[in-house]
């Protein structure tokens, strides 16, 4: 039992939901019973919400926050053993190897799906999944690996790293930023569940009147999505706050790393794109439990539901990738002993992109129905914003030219997005032209593209930063042969397999269907067998990130390095994550300048480092 301990605020958690369901389920079956209307779904969702605040209380919520409400004393967060990530903590870097070590486990579940996918398709014929089966796999699929792109940088890298890098001792809100995590695992459990209620067909969109006609798995899966956007938007709000009031004194706009600069762009976006699809999910689970009419025929509009869907989807693209972004530029300034090349105009880009984001979503629309008068203008639009993505990849080029590399693992994958991003970008291309896209909407080539671009760019990104901060983040070296070889393997059967999607797409064969034309199966095969040996490629990463944590050579505090903070400090950190104060003098990249120095430290503040805001001068 005393193994067990440490899990039982989880368990806790669990226990506290149940009960937290049935209490909200009664007061629904109460409710519904009056009034004659059915009673499934309503109490489905208020038992969904009582469950969700039970669980927050189970896992320590009530006891770290919730007490102190009421003038109490509230528990302090256990520091020493590990049983801190299995409960309510307020530590950033805590938060931050709760969701890495989360969302992995749900991008490898996700991974499972995709090769229940690819057997399916590896012939024309229906095999091993029926199309109920196959559609939801489809669906449960896209919106796990949606989830794991949106929230690994922005949950995971970002909450660990973004205090540090500026200088901070923790976020500017630490209990919300816990909130924020612990909201996620419902998530993931409405979503595994959603099969045995029915499953849903809709795909990760949600497109009315089929999700308000889908089985219970249906309303599961809207609920999770809802909940995600609410951590979603909770997270932006925190990391806006967190740069804005948090940085180390000296660290002015124009000397912030240029993670930090990503972190904002993305973060704004979450901030303000995200409530969009929660009002859109919230209508529609309206819809379903009161019989409201905003989208369904007769007197819906669905079409209205596209326009809200895509006008936070396309911008929830860049959410993905702009910090995927920023860790690249990070990890090849380090590794080439270059500044960042072009430095200013990556940042303006950055916000360009933030800006044009929100102008660009009615390309998905050019199929759909919409005013032919809104074409060019969306067509122009969404062309203009490669202009600020290719000065970001420019400024990655410029920063490798005549530079002498140090081709370390975290440079290989930051390299590796660079390849794949430009094929993602110039395919994009083709999508955001009105002709081109009319022939290739719904197609393979669609596929082909977004992963090239989230996938090939915001994944590869994440295993940059992931092999980058491993020894800041666990203290542990990891093993640089298993690396190449995870990296060798990935990019080669990456590439394999989703460059032979282009080529059916390219011809006509649709998406998101179980069985197709039999002149579609060898390039299907082709691509069913890459899948599986890049789902292998996964296996040296599995085991060199478990293996050097538990027993790798210790990691020296800056084993790269570096000039920024966060390698300015023990690895891992200490709970206040310097034990000297920061005080910022100069360039984060001033390689090849020894009289560069980015900061001094010295003795601690009785306020700490996390509650000074930068001087005006400089910013």
């Amino acid at each position: 039992m005393a193994s067990l301990m440490p899990l039982g605020p989880l368990l806790r958690g669990v226990i506290y939901a149940a009960i937290g369901f049935a209490i909200g389920g009664g007061i629904s079956l109460g409710i519904t019973s009056m009034t004659g209307e059915p009673a499934t779904e309503p109490m489905v969702v208020l038992g969904y919400v009582f469950a969700v605040i039970g669980w927050l209380m189970g896992v320590g919520m009530w006891k770290s926050w919730g007490r102190g409400w009421f003038g109490k004393p509230t528990d302090s967060d256990p520091t020493g053993n590990w049983s801190r990530y299995f409960r309510f903590n307020t530590d950033h870097k805590v938060i931050g190897i709760q969701y890495i070590v989360a969302l992995a486990v749900v991008f490898l579940l996700a991974g499972v799906l995709a090769m229940l996918i690819r057997t399916e398709l590896a012939d024309a014929g229906q095999n091993i999944l029926t199309k109920n089966g196959y559609n939801t796999t489809m669906s449960l699929h896209g919106i796990m690996m949606v989830a794991v792109a949106v929230a690994i940088m922005m949950g995971g890298f970002s909450n660990y790293v973004l205090p540090l890098i500026i200088g901070a001792e923790d976020v500017a809100f630490p209990r919300i930023n816990a909130l924020s995590f612990w909201v996620v695992p419902p998530v993931v459990v409405l979503l595994l569940l959603s099969p045995l209620f029915g499953g849903f067909d809709t795909g990760w969109t949600a497109y009315p009147p089929l999700a308000t006609q889908t089985p219970m798995g249906g309303l599961l899966f809207e609920l999770a999505f809802l909940t995600f956007g609410i951590s979603s938007i909770l997270g932006g709000m925190n990391l806006i706050a967190t740069i804005i009031t948090q940085r180390a004194p000296g660290m002015t706009w124009g000397r912030l790393p240029i993670f930090a600069w990503s972190v904002l762009a993305a973060s704004v976006i979450a901030l303000t794109a995200t409530q969009w699809i929660a009002y859109g999910l919230l209508m529609i689970i309206f819809e379903r439990i009161f019989n409201m009419v905003f989208f369904s025929p007769p007197g819906g509009n669905a079409l209205l539901y596209e326009h809200v869907f895509w006008f936070y989807s396309h911008p929830a693209v860049y959410i993905m990738i702009l910090p995927a972004f920023g860790a690249e530029l990070e990890v090849i300034s380090h590794f080439a002993r270059k500044p960042i090349f072009a430095y200013r105009w990556v940042v303006w880009a950055f916000a360009l992109i933030v800006t044009l984001s929100f102008l660009v979503w009615a390309h998905h629309l050019f199929t759909s129905g919409m005013g032919e008068s809104l074409h060019g203008p969306f067509m122009i639009l969404t062309e203009l914003i490669s202009i600020p993505t290719g000065i970001v990849f420019l400024s990655a080029l410029g920063t490798l030219w005549r530079s002498k590399l140090r081709l370390k693992v975290p440079l290989m994958f930051a390299l590796g997005m660079v390849f794949n991003f430009s094929i993602g970008g110039l395919t994009g291309i083709f999508l955001a032209d009105v002709a081109t896209d009319i022939a290739l909407q719904d197609t393979y080539f669609v596929v082909a593209h977004f992963h090239y671009t989230i996938m090939g760019g915001e994944i590869f990104g994440a295993f940059a930063a992931g092999y980058y901060w491993y020894p800041k983040i666990t203290g542990r070296m990891y093993s640089e042969k298993l690396g190449r070889i995870h990296f060798g393997l990935m990019f080669i059967m990456y590439n394999i397999t989703f460059l032979a999607m282009f080529i059916p797409g390219t011809v006509g064969m649709n998406r998101r269907v179980a069985e197709y034309p039999p002149e579609f199966e060898f390039m299907n095969l082709v691509t069913s067998i890459a899948a599986f040996g890049l789902a292998l490629s996964f296996l040296p990463w599995i085991y060199n990130m478990l293996n050097s944590w538990i027993r790798g050579p210790k990691a020296p505090d800056n084993p790269w390095d570096a000039k920024t903070l966060e390698w300015q400090t023990t690895s891992p950190p200490p709970l206040e994550n310097f034990d000297e104060f920061p005080i910022v003098t100069g360039d984060p990249y001033g390689y090849g300048d020894d009289d560069v120095v980015h900061a001094v430290f010295g003795k601690r503040s009785p306020s700490g480092p996390g509650h000074h805001v930068a001087p005006a001068e400089g910013d």
